[in-house]
């Protein structure tokens, strides 16, 4: 029983720290003709890697740009609506990657990113690994990759779901503004046919005048 409480401990130990020391997840407003970055200190050799998808706005694509501490420029790409990019630290120091929305004049975005640190830790750092798994540590090695795997599948659907959601709002503004404008022209031309059909059946006065012999 106490062998199962330790696993199990471990197992939500090893959890923790996937979502706390080895990731950075984030979804930002970025608005019009506006750049925002964010900073990372990382260790010499350590693989990273970064995701990024535009949610809501305009045709849905940023800039996005990936500076070492040096300031020499790792990535770069123009309006791009999503992306992933993977390298190796060169050198300690910060990173740096920016999201840029400059070429916008008036439509604001939003932006989720995933960035990726290193290696996920080992899920049972303490243990022996000459000797082979327990059943039950393979169980728990199962059920962590597969919970890895509905992570990235809901972050996945909760992403397309809010765009489906953002593209949607916006369709209906169009139909709402469209339905006005109709109704607007509608009254228009009514007004102006019962306007026209008036002055036809109206009764002009006539002025005769007489000229005196």
């Amino acid at each position: 029983m106490y062998g199962s409480f330790r696993v199990l401990f471990q197992v939500l130990w090893a959890q923790l720290l996937c979502t706390w020391v080895l990731g950075s997840e984030l979804t930002f407003e970025l608005p019009d003709n506006a750049k925002q970055c964010f900073y990372e200190d990382i260790i010499m050799g350590t693989k990273c890697t970064l995701e990024f998808q535009v949610v809501t706005g305009g045709h849905y694509d940023v800039d996005c740009r990936i500076e070492d501490p040096d300031g020499s420029t790792l990535y770069k790409e123009m309006k791009k609506q999503y992306d992933s990019f993977t390298f190796s630290a060169a050198k300690n120091g910060t990173y740096k990657f920016c999201f840029s929305n400059e070429f916008s004049t008036f439509t604001h975005k939003t932006v989720y990113f995933d960035f990726q640190v290193g290696d996920d830790p080992p899920l049972f750092p303490n243990e022996n690994r000459v000797t082979a798994l327990t059943q039950m540590e393979s169980a728990c090695v199962s059920i962590h990759e597969a919970l890895k795997l509905v992570i990235d599948s809901q972050t996945h659907f909760r992403l397309r779901e809010a765009q489906g959601r953002s593209r949607a709002e916006d369709l209906n503004t169009r139909v709402a503004f469209w339905s006005i404008g109709e109704a607007i022209i509608l009254l228009v031309v009514s007004i102006s046919q019962v306007v026209l059909l008036r002055s036809f059946f109206s009764d002009k006065k006539t002025t005769t005048t007489r000229v005196g012999s």
